[in-house]
């Protein structure tokens, strides 16, 4: 997948590590055989030659100093314990470090917040820092209870591996279906100030628009109060993230939050002038870029879906009208097909919960292969279904809807539906 580039945010490497003053680790503490029966570890150990490398499951994310802290969580009513915990934590606005596993979600146990709240304690003496300075995340099987100890034996080696090279053990330690890691750093001007901004984000299944939609941690050298933070997350947030879908269900578990030390030296960012509109851009290029791996890598997927909806009356109806269409499970499914089926869209438009002018709807279907108009004032037009096939067969789709009702614009994006994404989940805890 081709990244988005912005000429003022240029690329650098080095992920959630990339900012001044953040180490990263990630380690294999057994959660994923303790999931199993003991008959079934014993099973999978036997089948595992010692000298295979087992994939890691827990990571941390730890900074120099305190940060600035901000989050947005899950708007599902069934939430993780973890996010029970670090919404407590990070009522001052500030965090120090991010102790996060994979395999089990730590969702709808009865010890959960106590499992929770023990990781947080964990880390806490590991790096001698206050447990409230501690965010916690899981990502998982939902419902099983999270055996603590592998994580309390783990976190010794955890905290000496932590290294500022550290991001590409962390991001794989919480991946879970994931076929690709995703991660994402750029730099950018405060003033004079040369600050970076980086993350990383785990998702493939279980997305939905209207967060979470996954795990995403970002991290910044760039000095920024918490509650400009909290803004700039939560703006960027809505036209990013919130509009991924890959399967319409949406996580009990997920979060983005964003850590902010400082050490690049600028000035404090405490209101909204030009360095928050540098910061807050500089925000949306990672967003933009990790939203879009997202969508690219659903469970899966072969193709990445990008709906543009333009001249729309407002920008709520632009996006009402993007996401309806990348949720549509018959839309997806002629995309996996490379059917040019036009009629899916109209569908797919017709249900969305916002009012426009049929007849004034112009559709085209546009990939690296070309571009080509499929319908023109709300009615089909004559097409080469050779040529359409071309389009739809590459591997990034662009659905471009104009509403020609006014000047408001959005983007959302989403993947094919294929069989793969049935086997995957038909037997997701094994």
């Amino acid at each position: 997948m081709k990244l988005q580039s912005f000429a003022e945010y240029p690329f650098v490497e080095g992920g959630v590590c990339a900012a001044k003053g953040f180490r990263a680790a990630g380690i294999c503490c057994g959660l994923k055989h303790q999931e199993l029966s003991t008959t079934a570890a014993a099973a999978v150990s036997a089948s595992e030659p010692d000298h295979k490398p087992k994939k890691n499951d827990l990571a941390m994310i730890v900074s120099d100093s305190e940060c600035a802290a901000a989050a947005v969580y899950t708007s599902n009513k069934v939430k993780g314990a973890p996010i029970l915990v670090t919404k407590q934590h990070l009522q001052d606005g500030k965090a120090r470090a991010v102790i996060v596993n994979s395999v089990n979600a730590n969702t709808c146990n009865a010890d959960g917040v106590e499992k929770a709240t023990a990781m947080c304690k964990l880390a806490a003496d590991a790096l001698q820092i206050a447990p409230e300075d501690v965010i916690v995340a899981s990502t998982g099987v939902i419902g099983q209870v999270l055996p603590i100890e592998p994580i309390a034996a783990a976190v010794p080696a955890l905290t000496e591996a932590l290294s500022y090279e550290g991001n590409a053990a962390a991001l794989n330690a919480i991946m879970t279906t994931d076929t690709r890691p995703k991660e994402v750093a750029v730099s950018f001007q405060v003033g004079d100030v040369t600050c970076k901004l980086g993350g990383m984000l785990k998702g493939s299944g279980m997305i939905h628009p209207n967060m979470a939609t996954t795990l995403t941690f970002l991290t910044t050298d760039c000095a920024i109060a918490p509650e400009m933070l909290q803004r700039a997350l939560s703006d960027v947030v809505r036209v990013t993230l919130n509009r991924v879908s890959v399967d319409g269900d949406q996580s009990t578990n997920d979060m983005a939050c964003v850590m902010a030390n400082g050490a690049a030296g600028n000035q404090q960012i405490t209101a909204e002038n030009a360095n928050y509109v540098a910061f807050r851009g500089a925000l949306y290029a990672v967003m933009l870029n990790l939203a879009r791996m997202c969508a690219a890598d659903g469970e899966g997927a072969t193709k990445l879906i990008e709906c543009v909806v333009s001249q729309a009356e407002s920008e709520q109806i632009a996006e009402t009208v993007a996401k309806s269409v990348i949720c549509s499970s018959l839309l997806k499914a002629a995309m996996f097909g490379a059917d040019a089926n036009w009629g899916r869209i109209a569908c797919a438009m017709g249900y969305a919960d916002c009012d426009f002018d049929v007849a004034k709807v112009d559709v085209d279907l546009a990939s690296a292969a070309g571009k080509i108009a499929v319908a023109r004032n709300g009615f089909g037009v004559p097409f080469s279904e050779d040529e359409a096939k071309k389009v739809l067969l590459e591997d990034e789709i662009q659905l471009l809807i104009s509403l020609n009702s006014g000047e408001a614009a959005a983007v959302a994006w989403g993947c094919d539906l294929t069989y793969d994404y049935v086997k995957i989940n038909g037997d997701y805890r094994s």
